[in-house]
């Protein structure tokens, strides 16, 4: 599966594929895990194969916010974190049950010093972080909470049966009891 996905953008090598893989070390997380909890730096960015993961932090009255769900097939890391080498203040938890292949920091500079392939492909991964977090500030600022609904429900709907009720509705930025009104509405 990593290999295909990194093959998908043709930029690298087979050769330049094969190496990488010998590089990442597998790993698994039980639901509930964590892949990197607020106030430690993040050393490693991983290729999810399978499981979800919610990316949460604390708001000034301490409840949890979610603002990024993943699944396989998926980059997670705590992307400023990783980048700047400071603490941070996410966290990323296993939702379920969740296998991956990760790479250190150190690995990833000497990856990008060593090809000007892994330097674009690195390029294109952190332009579609920017996209995606882009996507997310509109969706939330000029979508209706039912049409954010719906739209997860046409783009990823095992989110709506993996999930629970309290990360969906705090990613769609509501609560829990607009989100059953927002469901009932919807199926009936």
């Amino acid at each position: 599966m990593l290999k295909k996905h990194l093959a998908s953008y043709n930029i690298l090598s087979e050769e330049e594929i094969d190496n990488f893989v010998n590089l990442v070390r597998y790993k698994k997380l039980n639901k509930g895990d964590f892949f990197i909890q607020e106030g430690n730096t993040c050393k490693e960015v991983a290729f999810i194969t399978s499981g979800i993961f919610r990316s949460f932090y604390h708001s000034s009255d301490e409840k949890e916010v979610t603002y990024c769900l993943l699944s396989e097939n998926s980059f997670v890391t705590a992307y400023s974190s990783f980048i700047s080498q400071t603490k941070t203040n996410e966290n990323i938890q296993a939702l379920t049950d969740a296998e991956l292949y990760s790479i250190t920091k150190e690995q990833f500079v000497a990856l990008e010093n060593s090809s000007t392939n892994w330097l674009r492909l690195f390029k294109i991964f952190a332009e579609q972080e920017y996209i995606n977090l882009e996507n997310r500030i509109f969706v939330l600022q000029n979508e209706s909470a039912e049409n954010r609904y719906k739209k997860l429900l046409e783009t990823h709907p095992s989110y709506l049966q993996t999930i629970p009720l309290q990360y969906l509705a705090s990613y769609l930025g509501i609560t829990q009891r607009h989100l059953s009104r927002i469901r009932k509405s919807v199926f009936y």
